[in-house]
Formats: C-alpha cells, structure tokens, sequence
C-alpha cells in the first residue's frame, strides 16, 4: 500500500486514537507507525534501542504528526508495565496495541547456547504475554480495544537456522488464538497477521482496524 493511497482511504472514525507499538524502530513495525500517525493516530512507540525509534518519532513530529518514544525491553514484566503506564500518563489511554518486536537469531540448535534460547523466547513470546495481559486489563477496563499481532508468512519461520525463533512463532500464534478466546467477552479483539512485507502488513492491518471501528 502506497503514502497516496492511505491519504485517500476513509480516516478512522476516532482520528485521535492512541496505538502502543511494540518494535516500532524498522521494518514492519516502523511502516505502522508512520501510516498510523499519518492518518491521525497518536503512536506510542517502543523498542529496546533508541537509535531507529527517535528517529522514527522526529520524522512522524516533523510531519505534523503526533508520537512519542518508548525505550524499554518489553521481555521484562516491570520494564513492559512501566511503558504501558506511562502511556497511559501521556495519553489517557490504549486503543491499540501492535505486537511486533522480535529476536531471530540465525544459529543452528546444535550451536545455540541456553542463553539466546531464552531471549528469543522471553523477547518473542513472553514480551508479547506480558504486553497482551497489561493492555488487556487497560482495554477490559474501557469495554474495548484491539490487539494485533504481526507473525511470520506461514512456512518462513521453519527455514534453516531458526529453531528457537519456529518455536516461538508457533507458540506467538497459539497464545494470540488463546488471548482472541479469552478477551473477546470484554469487549477486545484480538488478531494475529501475517508478515508479508511492510506494505501488505500496513493494509492488513489498518484494514482490521477500520472494521473494528465500524
């Protein structure tokens, strides 16, 4: 999807909405967040690293949008609180929240040490348990909410090299199933999309959300 076609689609009924997005300094993560803001989104912007996320942050400012960065590692429980409530500080609330930071080390089972096992799993899955619990309990508070997360093309996670990373895909789609189960009573729709490139990722999604909106 292309900048000219998003500043032609229908804007979101509430253009004030406040969309959390985790790993939002590159790919996908990035392209969300520069399309939420340009239809009048206010982004909170997270990622472990500063660098790429201020920059992101400056460019969405410099356009006359609204975000502000979050730095912080959303695989530990008081550090994945601390960024939701502090949002919560700034903006009043969570509308959305976009799951998408993600390790992928590309190191065979055989050579991976006990340590990159864990913090593909801990950054994969358990930052998006802790993500999807907070803002659950945020959103079930408000009777609303959605909760998208971004997994790979079917099949792309079982290439060589990636059995930490398989594993934790697999268990990312099971728990966005399990969370969809659980949290639709409140009133929160839960997703997972799949990762075919930025710009499909983009329209996927805001598609999703416009739905949802309706």
């Amino acid at each position: 999807m292309t900048n000219s076609l998003l500043k032609h689609s229908h804007p979101f009924p509430r253009p004030d909405q406040v969309v959390l997005i985790t790993g939002a300094g590159k790919g996908s993560g990035r392209s969300l967040a520069e399309a939420f803001a340009e239809r009048g989104a206010i982004v909170a912007a997270n990622d472990i690293s500063p660098v790429n996320v201020e920059e992101v942050v400056d460019q969405i400012v410099a356009k006359g949008g609204r975000a502000k960065a979050y730095i912080d590692d959303i695989a530990k429980k008081v550090a994945a609180q601390n960024i939701i409530n502090q949002v919560e500080d700034d903006f009043g609330r969570i509308d959305i929240l976009i799951n998408h930071a993600a390790a992928e080390p590309h190191i065979p089972l055989l050579d991976m040490d006990e340590w990159d096992w864990h913090r593909v799993l801990d950054v994969n899955l358990t930052g998006a348990f802790l993500m999807i619990q907070s803002v659950g309990r945020v959103m079930r508070e408000k009777g609303q909410g959605v909760i998208i997360t971004i997994v790979p093309e079917a099949g792309l996670e079982l290439r060589n090299d990636g059995g930490a990373y398989a594993s934790s895909m697999a268990g990312l789609r099971a728990l966005s199933d399990a969370a969809g189960r659980e949290l639709n009573q409140f009133g929160i729709r839960v997703w997972a999309v799949e990762n075919h490139g930025p710009e499909k990722v983009v329209e996927a999604v805001l598609s999703l959300v416009e739905r949802e909106e309706r």
